[in-house]
């Protein structure tokens, strides 16, 4: 449904236009012209009246025809021709009514027919902004845009044809009745009453003043809310943009160089949106790669990150609900959490051999040894952060990579950490790289089925593992084992 159907074309305000035009083209007729000005009033209000309502009537048929029909490309521009050749024809049908019925002279149809055209022309523009702008309103609420134009006439050019137009039009009715008011006061005579006559010109000239400057002026508020509102909504989407919404769009609803603002911003996102996606594919395949690294040199396989990257999001998602954790566990961060899970044992790249890929239980000195593999994946994301700047991702997957052998109690490794301490994703890490373990098969034990691995899990809440992710891992028990069993090993 286009704006034309849908407000009809806006009649409530063509309705006010004419109703203000027939009170003040009755009263400009009776100023200007010396002809209608011997008229009575009936006989001057009475045609225009039934003029300006069967154009009310016209106006709309032709309308929903002519205007709705055309496209919303084409709606403005017609509805300000639609309304301002109404307001033409309106005078000439007044003026040629006068000449025939009171055989009045071409020079009074003129006239008439240029009081026409200067509230019509002002008319049309009022009603054409205020159509520009509901039908912005409308593309806007449809999440549509239109088409660019190839050819458009310029913000400058409409100013400057505007400004040009409305001087001509203002300054041929002050003419036309500065004329009349001379030839007054010459009929008038010094044997006049000068002084009446004087308050009388100046009531005149500031009536007229008032009635054009109050058009001028609503045509002015008029381009200036529409432009407010193309300006608004571009600074909208532009703040939108700053703050990493890339999935927003400036909705093109006019043909003029706004348009082409809003399409060139729009370029510009998909842009950005573009290279951001990119990098996050080389980012999400870096750190598979660098995960993977170091899991082929230790006897756990790939699959291990895929379903520990799985896990960690489950938890964090389930746990998100908890209003103690909503704020702390945003959707942004739990894509964090997802992505950054792989680095978890990234330090294990800087353990020997003859310690990682040992088959049997490790002595203490070794053990001593493999316990420093998070420090390891601390000392090699710091460095990273020292190239790239610090981040949240980067930031994430070093709590991830130094805190996930932490334990509740404090009896974790490096740094012996307790309860709170330990960074959430730390302790998220813990729960799903320990059950992992369990559930897979090692040289040196078999894998453990998922009620093992969750008993195991839960005997060590409060003392292993924080409490409240074991309990939250017992609520998506289901969705934990569906992970396992889509991304077994291979």
């Amino acid at each position: 449904m286009t704006a034309w159907n849908e407000k009809g074309g806006n009649i409530r305000l063509h309705g006010y236009h004419s109703i203000t035009a027939w009170l003040l083209l009755s009263i400009y007729g009776i100023q200007v012209c010396p002809f209608v000005d011997s008229l009575s009033t009936v006989e001057v209000m009475a045609p225009i009246g039934v003029i300006l309502l069967l154009g009310a009537v016209l106006r709309y048929r032709v309308g929903r025809r002519w205007v709705a029909q055309a496209g919303v490309e084409q709606e403005v521009r017609r509805t300000l021709m639609l309304d301002l050749l109404l307001f033409v024809g309106a005078g000439v049908v007044v003026a040629l009514f006068n000449t025939v019925t009171y055989a009045f002279p071409i020079e009074s149809g003129l006239k008439v027919m240029l009081g026409f055209l200067t509230f019509g022309f002002f008319a049309a523009l009022d009603l054409a902004l205020d159509h520009e702008y509901r039908l912005a309103l409308q593309i806007k609420q449809e999440n549509r845009s239109l088409l660019l134009a190839d050819r458009f006439l310029p913000l400058a050019a409409k100013f400057s044809i505007f400004a040009a137009v409305s001087l001509l039009l203002v300054g041929s009715i002050f003419f036309l009745v500065i004329n009349k008011d001379l030839s007054w006061l010459l009929q008038l005579g010094s044997e006049g009453n000068l002084v009446d006559a004087r308050r009388s010109i100046l009531l005149e000239f500031s009536f007229i003043i008032t009635v054009l400057f109050a058009y001028l002026i609503r045509v002015i508020l008029a381009y200036s809310r529409n432009m407010n509102h193309f300006l608004d909504h571009e600074r909208s989407v532009l703040r939108k943009v700053t703050n990493g919404d890339l999935d927003c769009h400036v909705t093109l609803s006019t043909q003029d160089e706004f348009a082409y603002i809003g399409e060139h911003t729009n370029r510009m996102i998909d842009a950005l949106k573009a290279g951001r996606d990119e990098l996050l594919q080389t980012q999400s395949a870096t750190i598979l790669s660098l995960g993977a690294l170091a899991e082929t040199r230790d006897p756990e396989t790939g699959a291990h990150l895929l379903r520990t990257q799985r896990y960690i999001r489950a938890l964090a998602t389930e746990l998100a609900k908890d209003p103690r954790y909503s704020d702390e566990l945003p959707a942004e961060v739990i894509e964090l959490l997802y992505q950054s899970a792989p680095l978890h044992d990234i330090g294990k790249v800087g353990i020997p051999d003859n310690i990682l890929l040992k088959p049997g239980p490790l002595d203490d000195r070794e053990f001593h040894i493999m316990k420093g593999h998070p420090d390891l994946g601390v000392r090699a994301i710091k460095a990273a952060e020292s190239h790239l700047g610090e981040n949240s991702f980067l930031r994430i997957a070093r709590e991830i990579a130094g805190t996930h052998h932490e334990k509740w109690d404090g009896s974790g490794y490096p740094q012996g950490l307790t309860g709170g301490e330990i960074p959430l994703s730390g302790r998220l890490m813990a729960v799903a790289d320990v059950y992992d373990a369990l559930i897979s098969k090692r040289v040196y034990k078999p894998a453990f089925s998922h009620e093992k691995a969750m008993g195991i899990i839960i005997e060590g809440s409060g003392i292993h593992f924080d409490p409240v992710l074991v309990t939250v891992m017992e609520r998506i028990e289901a969705n934990i084992v569906d992970i396992a069993s889509q991304y077994q090993d291979l």
